[in-house]
């Protein structure tokens, strides 16, 4: 069986997904769409390419990719729901949770439609073997984990669309940060107590550059994160502390290599009995040279589909309480919420959490 895949948006991570079906073999891209292709209607190899997405809708399609800038997200995944095709979309899943509520009733007309949401890192070797150790239970229970997210924005950053407030909806929290806080999530569940500082210190835009939170689950698992767009050096590290032991994710393997190498450092508590181990344990270091992570990714989609699975990673559920969380750090900061140009929408997102905590 070889599914019917129409992509919009072929800016950097539709070209990814493209790549990845074209190699899958129960996958078949047969149209695509975006803004900067040249002639508005035509077919190349058998493959429709447009500049209008509604074209795409109107081929014989089973699965539907949304790759765009997050001012169009909701309303493409809701026309592909609506359509009747299984989609799959980029996180973040809209510009704010007005965008994600809508994707959510959309979904919930459909049952039998599987809808996942793009978040890749899970999917990276160190992430796997990390979570696979926290459930192992070797380390002990889990204690804190602090990540930092962070990049320099480079040249033209502030022209981007991602620096645009209207087109992007928030900042380098919603862009990259989501990540970080989606694997706080695998490892720590839900966090509800939620504190933050959350400022523009560098870069002439009106979101976001900096975001710096505290969080804790309600078993007390404290969780502090910084994500950034004035972090010179790229940077991803994750550490998480265990009663028996630490874990520190290093590096990650990205498109532009400039987070690398990745690896996964394990260290065991040592300090009963051994005094020159204490602050120094012994560690085992693992390198990673291969990012699988964008083919298991799909091809967990895939699979979903072919074999009638539900969704477990990257669910409905994921994309709201993920998008939540970071709507919550944005309001926890009083003064981002006055100051920041984007103030009246993060009032009305506020008002939306106090009223609500669950899953719409």
């Amino acid at each position: 069986m070889k599914l019917k895949v129409g992509i919009v948006g072929l800016g950097k991570m539709g070209i990814i997904r493209r790549r990845v079906l074209e190699d899958h073999p129960h996958a078949d891209v047969v149209a695509v769409c975006d803004p900067t292709l040249e002639n508005q209607k035509n077919r190349e190899g058998g493959v429709l390419q447009t500049t209008d997405y509604q074209e795409v809708l109107q081929e014989d399609l089973d699965v539907l990719f949304a790759c765009t800038p997050n001012n169009v997200t909701a309303e493409v995944v809701v026309a592909g729901i609506k359509k009747g095709l299984h989609v799959f979309c980029e996180k973040p899943p809209g510009r704010d949770l007005t965008d994600t509520r809508a994707i959510l009733e959309a979904a919930s007309h459909k049952p039998e439609l599987k809808i996942k949401f793009g978040f890749n890192h899970r999917y990276h070797d160190n992430v796997i073997q990390a979570h696979a150790l926290l459930q192992s239970e070797r380390l002990g229970k889990l204690l804190w984990m602090r990540g930092v997210y962070g990049k320099s924005g480079g040249v033209g950053f502030e022209e981007g669309w991602r620096s645009d407030r209207r087109t992007a909806g928030g900042g380098i929290l919603l862009d990259q940060g989501i990540h970080m806080l989606d694997l706080f999530r695998l490892f720590g569940g839900e966090f509800h107590d939620v504190r933050s500082m959350v400022t523009n210190s560098y870069w002439p835009i009106e979101i976001e550059d900096n975001a710096f939170a505290l969080l804790r689950n309600q078993e007390g698992v404290v969780a502090v994160l910084h994500s950034s767009s004035t972090h010179w050096k790229h940077t991803f590290l994750l550490d998480l502390c265990f009663t028996e032991g630490h874990l520190a994710l290093e590096g990650i393997l990205s498109s532009t290599g400039s987070y690398g190498p990745e690896m996964l450092i394990v260290s065991r508590r040592q300090f009963e009995d051994e005094t020159f181990a204490l602050g120094k344990p012994r560690q085992e270091v693992v390198y990673f040279d291969t990012d699988r992570s964008w083919e298991r990714e799909i091809q967990e989609f895939v699979d979903c589909i072919v074999n009638d699975k539900p969704i477990e990673v990257g669910t409905l559920d994921d994309a709201w309480r993920t998008m939540e969380l970071v709507y919550k750090i944005y309001a926890a900061d009083e003064l981002w919420r006055h100051a920041s140009a984007a103030g009246e929408e993060l009032k009305r997102s506020t008002d939306r959490l106090r009223g609500q905590e669950e899953t719409p």
